[in-house]
C-alpha cells in the first residue's frame, strides 16, 4: 500500500503544480509534449472514429466516444504513475530506447513496403453492439497509450507536467482530430518528422543512464522540436514548388 501511495503522491503535491503551472520553460515543455501527443495519436483518433461509426444512432456513437474518453484518462493516470517509477531504472531505460527505435524503423520500413496496419475490434459474444464499441475503444486507446506515454515519459520525468500534456492532448486529439488529419494530410512529411523525434528521444533517454550519465536538458529538446517542424515545413515548400515545375 505504501509503495502505491508513493508512486502517486507526486501527482497531488500542491508545490509541484504550483511550480509547474507558474513556469513558463514546464508550460513550453508542456506544449512539446502536446503536440507529440497529437502527432502520434492521429491513428488513434481515426480508428477510435471508425470504431464508434459502426454503431447505428448518433447517440450511441458520442456515448462510445464519452465514455472511451474518461476511460482513456484513468488509464493515462494509472499508467503515468508506474511509468515515472520504472523510467528511472537504467534498464528500464536501455529497453525504452530499444523500443522506441523499433517504433521509428517498423513505421519507416512499412512505409517503404507500403504496408498498411488493419484494425480489428476487440470484441465479446453476447454484449450489447454499444458495450461491444465502449470495450473497443477502451481496449485501443490502451494499446495506442503505451506508445505515446513511453514517449511522454523519455521527455521528462515529472509526472504533473505528463499528465498535464497527456490529458490536454487527448481533449485536443478529441477535438481536433479532424484539423490536424486534414494538416497531416497536406503536409504528409508532419508524420516522418514525428518519428525521426521519437529517435531523437529515444537517444535522450538512453544516454541518461548512469553508465553514460549524459543528461539532455528539456530546453535542448524543445529546440529540436521547433527546428524540426521549420525543416519540415521548408522540405515540405520546396517539394511543392518542384512538382509545380
Amino acid at each position: 500500500m505504501n509503495f502505491i501511495i508513493n508512486l502517486y503522491k507526486p501527482f497531488f503535491d500542491l508545490h509541484n503544480w504550483q511550480q509547474v503551472i507558474t513556469s513558463p520553460s514546464d508550460w513550453v515543455l508542456i506544449l512539446s509534449l502536446i503536440v507529440m501527443e497529437c502527432l502520434l495519436s492521429v491513428d488513434n483518433s481515426i480508428v477510435l472514429a471508425a470504431q464508434a461509426h459502426t454503431l447505428e444512432t448518433k447517440k450511441e456513437q458520442e456515448e462510445a466516444l464519452f465514455y472511451g474518453i474518461w476511460g482513456a484518462f484513468i488509464f493515462r493516470f494509472l499508467i503515468i504513475g508506474v511509468a515515472t517509477f520504472l523510467i528511472k531504472l537504467w534498464w528500464i531505460k536501455v529497453l525504452g530506447a530499444i523500443y522506441l527505435v523499433y517504433m521509428a524503423v517498423s513505421f519507416f520500413y512499412k512505409k517503404s513496403h507500403s504496408s498498411k496496419k488493419k484494425n480489428k475490434m476487440f470484441k465479446i459474444k453476447g454484449l450489447k453492439p454499444l458495450l461491444q464499441v465502449i470495450i473497443s475503444v477502451e481496449f485501443t486507446d490502451i494499446m495506442f497509450s503505451l506508445d505515446s506515454v513511453l514517449t511522454l515519459v523519455a521527455i521528462s520525468n515529472n509526472p504533473v507536467i505528463i499528465l498535464i500534456g497527456s490529458i490536454v492532448g487527448i481533449i485536443a486529439m478529441r477535438g481536433v482530430a479532424e484539423v490536424i488529419i486534414k494538416l497531416m494530410n497536406k503536409i504528409p512529411e508532419l508524420e516522418p518528422m514525428a518519428y525521426i523525434l521519437i529517435l531523437v528521444i529515444a537517444v535522450k533517454l538512453f544516454l541518461s543512464i548512469p553508465a553514460i550519465d549524459i543528461e539532455i536538458n528539456n530546453s535542448i529538446f524543445v529546440i529540436i522540436l521547433v527546428i524540426a517542424f521549420a525543416t519540415t515545413f521548408i522540405v515540405h515548400f520546396l517539394r511543392k514548388k518542384q512538382t509545380r515545375k
